[in-house]
């Protein structure tokens, strides 16, 4: 198994960095930022995303062709995604390019001018972005499970903003926002490559000089609550789609090792997931059958997606209470639960072989947690874990008393 030893720094400026070395030609580097669609008020619902988008549109001293470009032209690669607690900003290149990407990243971070021009025709791409997922059952249904989870709650708000709310938004809006949560203090950097960490440090602290070390930003709105629903609506296209699910432990509680594991057996990417073996492989009944689980800073919840022929839907469903109903009433011997931490840590290992997606989960990590667990202490959360624990979990949120669901029918 891979082994990792990152070191957490806090700059001169209040930004934490999250730095691995490893023996690699390319690097990857992101800013993470505690903004993504949680933070926006009512009347700001997609402004974190359409800020991702226009942050790439000009600088002060760069247009948006060389922002794209700065990156690209050596044969990097630069993207960012928002999320819904956070906003990532992030580059993949080779070694000798890392103060190439510190500078541009840094750039796009403090200095954005959100030209009128711009935001006009980013407007456009976000209505067209939009569409597609109206347009896209299997995309579409995830929204709006969250949407009925979290009624009235953030955590509910689409990502993408509704057309409305994007066509409102102002050059002030996207600068608002900037002056709130692009700050220092609520800054993580993610490093993974081989330059050394003294070096990175003050390449970091010289590009970030310009960034505001705090701001004033509204406090979060804490959800309390949970929307129990059983819907079946006629939006499906060629095929059905489901999601089922409900409310599990935030990522900060004591469980939450244990639900992943828990959700990982029902339904994990393994061939020999339970929902797998008997939806897929012993009936036939769907092509695509998955269960995931989600974290938030104060809930979490997981669910089950499908998706088959109209005719399988009844048939699935009835399926999938069966091994709910097994896993609730009938504890792991000790062989599968060893066997069930075995996979799970493996798959752990197969996560952390691809540095860019360790450098994302790090950066992730310590913006939600504060802190890095190396793979010793994700190995000892997982040896703890009980078929007692497994059992009462699934007994708590797998019961079809909370059971929620949503259903896309032909």
């Amino acid at each position: 198994m891979k082994a990792y030893q990152p070191q957490c720094e806090v700059l001169s400026n209040g930004a934490r960095l999250v730095y691995l070395k490893v023996p690699s030609q390319v690097a990857h580097l992101g800013f993470f930022f505690a903004a993504g669609s949680r933070h926006e008020s009512a009347d700001q619902i997609g402004l974190a995303h359409f800020l991702e988008h226009c942050l790439f549109k000009g600088t002060q001293k760069r247009k948006a062709l060389h922002i794209l470009s700065r990156i690209d032209a050596v044969g990097g690669e630069l993207n960012a995604y928002t999320a819904k607690e956070e906003m990532c900003l992030y580059a993949s290149f080779s070694k000798e390019h890392t103060f190439r990407a510190i500078d541009l990243l840094s750039d796009i971070s403090i200095n954005s001018i959100f030209p009128e021009r711009e935001i006009e025709k980013e407007k456009e791409v976000i209505l067209d972005e939009i569409n597609s997922y109206l347009d896209s059952p299997s995309d579409k249904i995830f929204d709006d499970f969250d949407a009925l989870l979290f009624d009235g709650h953030p955590l509910g708000q689409n990502i993408l903003g509704t057309k409305e709310s994007v066509s409102a938004f102002s050059q002030e809006d996207l600068q608002r926002y900037i002056r709130q949560y692009f700050t220092c203090d609520n800054l993580v950097i993610s490093f993974v490559g081989n330059v050394p960490l003294a070096r990175l440090k003050m390449g970091l602290e010289l590009a970030l000089a310009q960034m505001p070390k705090t701001a004033l930003r509204p406090q979060l709105n804490p959800f309390n609550g949970g929307n129990n629903f059983r819907e079946i609506k006629n939006e499906a296209n060629y095929q059905a789609h489901a999601v089922l699910g409900g409310l599990a432990p935030s990522y900060h509680h004591d469980h939450r090792v244990a639900m992943s594991l828990l959700v990982n057996i029902l339904g994990g990417p393994a061939l020999n997931s339970r929902l797998n073996l008997s939806v897929r492989e012993r009936y036939g009944y769907a092509y695509a059958i998955e269960a995931n689980y989600h974290t938030f800073a104060d809930t979490g919840y997981w669910q089950i997606y499908f998706g088959c022929e109209s005719k399988n839907v009844n048939k699935t469903l009835k399926l999938i209470d069966k091994e709910l109903d097994k896993i609730r009433n009938k504890q792991l011997s000790a062989a599968q639960l060893l066997q069930a931490k075995r996979q799970f840590k493996g798959q752990l290992a197969l996560g952390m072989d691809v540095n860019s997606g360790l450098m994302q989960g790090l950066g992730k990590s310590m913006l939600a947690f504060g802190q890095i667990d190396t793979i010793a202490d994700m190995h000892h959360a997982i040896d703890k874990i009980s078929a007692e624990e497994i059992q009462i979990l699934a007994q708590k949120y797998f019961s079809e008393e909370v059971l929620c669901s949503l259903i896309f029918d032909v």
